[in-house]
């Protein structure tokens, strides 16, 4: 038993250890400053350091102020973060996605519009394929 809890305590370090390594590699890929991107998360300094070196696991809430200060879908942080599953991706999605001058919501209303666009088509296409009654 004391094994197991080994293992799974190696593998919830190691998902924070990654999941700080992204976002120290977001913020230097958007060339922000620690300083800067804690100013715009509201944490403090040590706090995202920790964060960035996988001591720290943050909290939803925390990794949703680090993504808008990152300008980076929420969504990103949560995957790599283990609280939600990845998404159907593809390159509108990701485009969508990837784009900063889009908000959070903004970029959840585009998916959701994109979404029922697909829908539509795979049920008119899906109409389309069946054979008449006769």
């Amino acid at each position: 038993m004391e094994r197991v809890d080994k293992a799974v305590n190696k593998a919830v370090n190691q998902a924070v250890s990654d999941l700080g390594s992204y976002i120290r590699t977001q913020r230097n890929n958007a060339q922000i400053s620690l300083r800067q991107l804690a100013k715009l998360a509201g944490v403090s300094n040590p706090y995202l350091s920790q964060v960035e070196r996988g001591l720290r696991k943050p909290s939803a809430e925390i990794l949703q102020q680090i993504a808008k200060g990152l300008r980076i879908s929420a969504e990103a942080l949560y995957v790599q973060a283990g609280i939600m599953e990845r998404r159907e991706s593809g390159p509108v999605v990701d485009a969508i996605l990837a784009d900063p001058e889009l908000s959070e919501r903004q970029k959840q209303v585009l998916l959701d519009i994109y979404a029922s666009f697909r829908r539509e088509h795979d049920t008119a296409v899906d109409g389309d394929t069946q054979q008449p009654e006769e």
